[in-house]
């Protein structure tokens, strides 16, 4: 996808801000030129995803990529209630255990790394956030939820301790990123429309979940030489500065006033 939009726009500096899965499909957001160097301050936004699990086996991957390695199918299914009822335990803060074919490091090597050369990989568990859980279809074996969680939650580790919590183990056969903070999928382009001339929205539209604050014509000045600007009242925390309809820089809210951190007009 970045080569894509590197030969759509005719310039190498182009990133994203966080991959998928290579069996996922779905929302990517893509950052072009001097806006990537806002990737950073888009971490922490919750994304939502749809997926589909299929109960019954369980694969080395949690994903239909992987090779069946166990098989379990109760003796009967439980009912549509206790799959919501499991969905709503599984709600809220809690520890997680990243999938083995993850990007996690170990010993300087990525973990799927490891686990294609047959090295046995048990990642230590870490807190995530889990804000909701939606049962969209129930029809044994498989089961479609919706997910919005915050970073570093892996949607795969959820389709596998879901099914160990139903009494069986199972593994996803489909993902799909819908949306990350305010960017959702149906307003994204298409792979076939990233050409020559696409449309780029403005770079502060990556930074729309932070506070604002609109600069004069002094204040641009002293901000595109880095300089601290004072800070009005009721500011804290990361701060995106405009001027004339853009993102000029992003700032932290300090007692001494906003203090540019990533400026992305040069002086």
């Amino acid at each position: 996808m970045v080569s894509r939009v590197r030969r759509a726009t005719g310039t190498r500096g182009v990133g994203h801000t966080g991959t998928l899965d290579p069996f996922a499909t779905g929302l990517l957001v893509v950052l072009v030129g001097r806006a990537t160097r806002l990737a950073r301050f888009t971490e922490g936004l919750a994304k939502t995803y749809r997926a589909t699990l299929r109960l019954g086996a369980r694969t080395d991957t949690d994903d239909a990529t992987g090779e069946v390695v166990e098989e379990r199918v109760p003796a009967s299914w439980p009912d549509e209630a206790t799959v919501r009822q499991a969905l709503a335990e599984m709600t809220g803060p809690q520890w997680q255990r990243p999938p083995a074919y993850s990007a996690k490091h170990v010993g300087g090597k990525r973990s799927y790394q490891l686990a294609r050369q047959g090295v046995e990989v048990l990642l230590p568990e870490v807190e995530v956030e889990v804000a909701a859980l939606e049962l969209l279809r129930w029809a044994p074996p498989e089961l479609e939820f919706r997910a919005t969680v915050g970073t570093g939650t892996y949607v795969r580790a959820l389709g596998r301790d879901l099914a160990e919590r139903l009494g069986t183990v199972g593994h996803l056969t489909v993902l799909r990123r819908e949306r990350i903070g305010g960017f959702d999928v149906a307003d994204a382009l298409p792979l076939d429309a990233v050409v020559p001339g696409l449309t780029l929205q403005p770079a502060g539209t990556v930074v729309g979940h932070h506070p604002r604050h609109d600069l004069d014509d002094a204040a641009r000045g002293a901000v595109r030489h880095g300089r601290t600007i004072p800070a009005p009242a009721g500011l804290s925390g990361t701060v995106a500065l405009w001027h004339g309809g853009d993102v000029v820089a992003m700032a932290e809210a300090r007692d001494e006033g906003l203090r540019p951190v990533v400026v992305l007009e040069g002086a």
